[in-house]
């Protein structure tokens, strides 16, 4: 406290000292209410001499304080629907004096509305207020409320209370309408043509709660055509939200609901009646928009079909119906404008025409008037009132000759005019039942027997036709079947009638004469008979040129000497049928010389001749006299260097030679040997003779045959060898089939199976003899008797085939031959 207080010393007049204590600053008691000093006092002796004593100062309470309330703003919130006496704030208030300079007041202030004065309440002692009156948010939201505190003193203190009365969901919302399209007697008439988006009201609603409470919806409560639209904040415009249809619905009672967004939410309703008025909008609908009608032909005129019948969805007049026959109706009908019976006017014919359909036309009265259409279908049912037809009175079939048993011949086409059954065509033969099949329900024709042109050449018979009507009709026709002739029948030589004959051909042939001819015969017609000739071997040098065309065979250069001897040409004979050429093989003998001095010799070599392989050139290893004398000229001349004696004597022991020379050969012709034209063959002969032939593999050889001269158009370009060994390979038997050995060959008939092969290549096969073959098939190689023995073949190795003009007229045809061997044959390919 010295710096509060402070020491003043007084001296009396007496001389005293008298110590008075002085207030050096303001007191506050709320601050500090008590002091406590020390107080010194000392004397000027010496030493001095001092003494305490100790000073309690108490600062005592005055009214300097006002009230301090704790929060001097203070806002609340309280529910509209708050009950009275519910507290609403607490004030608090302090005052820093003591006792009852610290008791405090409270009061509202006179500057508060007289509302809150009704509607608030506050304890003056403990300064709590509570609510007097029920409140109302939507009367007064907000209530501001000034408290004062006072302790007695002249200056209260100030608080402010500022209540929010927050909504409660208290109020239901308002609807109000007005109406765009004015109403008749409440309702609002429109039109079911109305377009879209038509406005019919404008529609207000309104909420007094506030927030999420005062917000409202607005909505119909069933799907109907119309909307709400919202337009501003809580209106709605109430228009057409799809096309109206008086036929689907006449009136309308829309609900409007208000409904606000409170928990739980309150609503409010409102009725609007909309009446729809009628148009001419739908067209005239059919019961059936195809009509399908079935009636028999033949009827009677005037029948009626049937009654059309159509609906109109309007009403009135709109719905008054009116039929009519479209454009494309026929004129023999006939339909009723009223009741839409209808009718055919005239007999119908399924035959003409089987169907009609066109359209017929429902128009009602309104206006404009509208249209619709169906279509009408009649099937004009069938009555057997026709007979079966055939394309043609009489058919002409042509067919191949070697056409199989039950093979297709043709087909029978027939028409019936009617349907059904009645058009269920069953086909017959009358006559001719043993040789012709005809199925009943297609109409091919197919043959009970082979045919062969040569004994038959056409068929004739009746062909019935019957429908399968109730009441059964028929009609026939006539059946030609011409047998086309089939290249079946090989040439067949006429001259020479032996292959074992010869002619004399004399040296002084002058070139181009004729020295023999070659004839044959074919049973065959047409191309298939037409022959050509050629030489396919023994004609080495081309000596000799055989006519294609009348077989005559001339000398074609001058005979010299190394020509003398016998020549074995291999003529063959060809047809030109198709699809493949039939052919045979002959030989023919010439011996070129001035005379046939022994017959038998000629004879000899011919018959040697015929065991030699006709590809190979007869004659090999064997020297003429007439070759001989002309080497014998050749070494005389080289002899000429010696002296004329020794050549005199060379010729004469060459002379002295001759004639057990010429024994010489003789006795060779009696062991098989033969002249030969051909001295190229020798040393093949030769290595032939070193190879040894068993029993029971009989070769038979080689057949080479050669083009005489590229230029010739009689010759056939051919160059093809052909081995046939003995052995057989059973398994590729069933490739061809064979003939068997014709029974009338003698026992030593020479074997002449020798094959004629085309240039082109062709693959190896197999045969057998003695394997039956169907008639009438071609033969490749065939054995002829002893006065006319040929080789017969074809120009390939393939397949034929022949087609009428039916597809299932086809045949085959294949070439076969037949050996007399002691074993079994089979061949190798051919090698160019």
């Amino acid at each position: 406290g010295q710096n509060v207080f402070g020491l003043d010393i007084i001296e009396t007049p007496e001389g005293d000292k008298w110590p008075q204590l002085i207030v050096q600053q303001i007191l506050d008691r709320e601050q500090k209410d008590t002091y406590v000093m020390k107080i010194k006092v000392e004397d000027g002796g010496s030493p001095p001499r001092s003494s305490t004593a100790i000073l309690q100062v108490t600062v005592t309470d005055v009214n300097d304080n006002r009230p301090v309330f704790k929060e001097n703003d203070i806002e609340v919130s309280v529910p509209e629907n708050a009950p009275v006496g519910t507290s609403v704030s607490q004030l608090h208030a302090t005052d820093a004096d003591l006792g009852s300079n610290a008791q405090i007041h409270f009061y509202f202030s006179n500057q508060i509305s007289s509302l809150a004065k009704r509607l608030f309440a506050i304890d003056n002692t403990t300064g709590l207020i509570t609510i007097r009156e029920p409140l109302d948010r939507e009367e007064s939201p907000v209530h501001k409320l000034t408290v004062l505190a006072s302790d007695g003193s002249s200056t209260p203190s100030r608080a402010t209370v500022t209540v929010n009365v927050t909504d409660i969901n208290d109020n239901i919302p308002s609807i109000d309408t007005r109406y765009i399209i004015n109403p008749v007697n409440g309702t609002v008439l429109l039109s079911e043509k109305a377009p879209l988006n038509t406005k019919i009201a404008l529609i207000t609603v309104m909420d007094k709660d506030a927030d999420l409470n005062g917000k409202v919806t607005c909505f119909t409560d069933h799907d109907v055509p119309f909307r709400l639209k919202p337009v501003f904040d809580n209106q709605f415009l109430l228009e057409t939200a799809t096309f109206l249809d008086y036929e689907a619905t006449r009136e309308y009672a829309i609900k409007i609901v208000a409904s606000d967004s409170g928990k739980p939410p309150l609503n409010q309703s409102a009725m609007l009646l909309i009446k729809i008025k009628d148009e001419n909008d739908n067209a005239p609908v059919f019961t059936q928009p195809i009509i399908g009608l079935s009636i028999p032909e033949n009827n009677a005129p005037g029948t009626q079909l049937t009654k059309i019948s159509a609906t109109d969805a309007d009403s009135g007049r709109n719905a008054e119906i009116s039929y009519i026959l479209g454009s494309d109706a026929p004129p023999i009908f006939n339909l009723d404008r009223r009741t839409g019976v209808l009718t055919a006017v005239r007999k119908l014919d399924r035959e003409k025409q089987d169907r009609y359909s066109f359209t017929v036309l429902a128009k009602d009265n309104g206006m404009p008037p509208l249209q619709t259409n169906a279509t009408v279908t009649v099937s004009v049912l069938d009555q057997n009132d026709n007979s079966p037809a055939f394309t043609h009175n009489e058919y002409n079939f042509y067919v191949p000759e070697n056409l199989p048993m039950y093979g297709t011949v043709g087909l029978i086409t027939v028409t019936d005019a009617d349907s059904g059954e009645n058009a269920a065509v069953t086909l017959s033969i009358l006559n001719g039942r043993d040789n012709f099949i005809i199925d009943p329900l297609t109409g091919v024709i197919r043959p009970n027997i082979t045919f062969d042109r040569e004994q038959q050449g056409s068929y004739t018979f009746q062909v019935k036709a019957v429908d399968g009507g109730r009441l059964q009709r028929s009609s026939t026709a006539k059946v030609t079947i011409n047998v086309v002739d089939v290249n079946d029948n090989r040439p067949v030589f006429v001259i020479p009638s032996s292959n074992y004959s010869y002619e004399l051909v004399p040296t002084s042939a002058s070139p181009g004469s004729v020295v023999t001819k070659v004839f044959a015969v074919d049973n065959d017609t047409g191309m298939n008979a037409e022959l050509r000739y050629s030489i396919i071997g023994g004609n080495s040098r081309g000596l000799f040129t055989i006519d294609q065309l009348t077989g005559n065979i001339t000398l074609k250069e001058k005979v010299i000497t190394s020509d003398h001897g016998l020549h074995r040409l291999v003529i063959k004979v060809n047809d030109l049928g198709q699809p493949e050429s039939l052919y045979t093989i002959a030989l023919v003998h010439l011996f070129v010389n001035e005379t046939v001095t022994n017959s038998s010799y000629v004879q000899e070599l011919v018959r040697r001749n015929m065991e030699t392989p006709v590809g190979q050139n007869i004659g090999d290893g064997e020297i003429t006299p007439q070759t001989n004398d002309y080497v014998k000229i050749i070494i005389a001349i080289i002899a000429g260097t010696m002296t004329v004696i020794l050549v005199i004597f060379v010729t004469a022991l060459v002379r002295c030679r001759q004639t057990p020379r010429h024994k010489v050969v003789q006795k060779n012709k009696q062991s098989g040997e033969w002249v030969s034209p051909n001295q190229e063959n020798r040393q093949i002969k030769k290595k032939k003779k070193k190879k040894k032939r068993s029993p029971k593999s009989l070769l038979l050889n080689f057949v080479t045959i050669e083009e005489s001269k590229p230029d010739d158009p009689g010759h056939e370009h051919i160059n093809g060898t052909l081995d046939i060994p003995v052995e057989l390979e059973e398994q590729t038997m069933g490739k061809y089939n064979w003939a068997t050995t014709p029974t009338t060959f003698k026992p030593d008939s020479p074997d002449l199976a020798k094959h004629y092969k085309s240039a082109s290549p062709q693959p190896t096969f197999q045969i057998k003899p003695e394997t039956p073959v169907p008639p009438k098939k071609h033969h490749v190689i065939q054995e002829l008797p002893l006065d006319n023995t040929f080789v017969v073949g074809c120009d390939s190795l393939s397949k034929c085939s022949s087609s009428s003009s039916d597809p299932y007229s086809v045949s085959e045809c294949s070439c076969q031959g037949g050996f007399k061997t002691p074993g079994p044959i089979h061949t190798r390919q051919v090698m160019e």
